[in-house]
Order: structure tokens, then sequence, then C-alpha cells
């Protein structure tokens, strides 16, 4: 199998990103890293450090979005060099929670750091954190 580019490998994570705010989380679990270092650090301002945890945690998070959500990831800017690869920018979503009515708007600041893992792009850290909406000071 041939290495998929970074970029290439950008477009697949878009892909990923959908099917979680869906409710699944096996593509996510798929480019999650499977040995550590690995973390994310949560929209709701936690931790979650070792690969088993990460995993166990976005699958966590999976079970609360239903079917019918979308996103997108504005990425700032990106790169890769040799076996690292990053992102940073934002994630739109309009997600469709267990328990309410009307799809919730979201918009978060995030960054993931990715590695190659037997020539495959995985992700090693998450930080995605609300994004503020500040007023101009006058």
């Amino acid at each position: 199998m041939a290495e998929q580019s970074f970029e290439e490998f950008l477009q697949h994570r878009r892909r990923v990103a959908t099917a979680f705010v869906n409710g699944d989380p096996k593509p996510l679990r798929e480019i999650s890293a499977s040995t550590d270092p690995a973390t994310f650090f949560g929209p709701g301002g936690g931790l979650e450090h070792g690969n088993a945890q990460v995993v166990a945690g976005n699958e966590k998070a999976a079970r609360q979005f239903q079917k019918g959500g979308s996103t997108e990831l504005e990425l700032l800017h990106s790169g890769s060099d040799g076996d690292l690869g990053y992102w940073t920018g934002f994630q739109h979503a309009s997600l469709n929670l267990e328990g309410h009515v009307a799809p919730t708007p979201m918009k978060l600041r995030v960054t993931e750091v990715f590695r190659r893992e037997k020539g495959q792009w995985k992700l090693m850290h998450r930080h995605a954190d609300p994004l503020a909406d500040v007023k101009p000071a006058n």
C-alpha cells in the first residue's frame, strides 16, 4: 500500500470528523494513535492521557451525538515534515445532541498533531476548546 500524503490524509480527517459528529467513533478510533504518547485536551477543559484513555473518551463522547450532524474543519495552516504533521484552525459544527430537539451549533479552536505509525498518519494530540465571542475594547 502506497503511503498517503499528509494532504490526502487531511481530506480523510474531514470525513472522520463528520462520522464522529454523527455518532460513529470507529473512523476516529482507526486514525488514533495506537501507542503512547497520546493526549486530548477537550472542549470541556478535561484531559485524556494515554492512547487507551483517549480512545475510550472518544467512544463515550460519540454516544452523545445523533445522526444528521454536520461539521467543517477550517484549516488556518497545516504542514508535515517526515513522520510528524499538524493542522490548526477551527471546527464548525451543527450537532444533533441526545435529548435536544434543535441542532446545537459549535465552533471550536483546534490544534491536532499526527505521527506516522507503520506508514499511516495517526492522531496523537488534539486540543479543542470553544471559540470565545470576544468583543473589541472601546
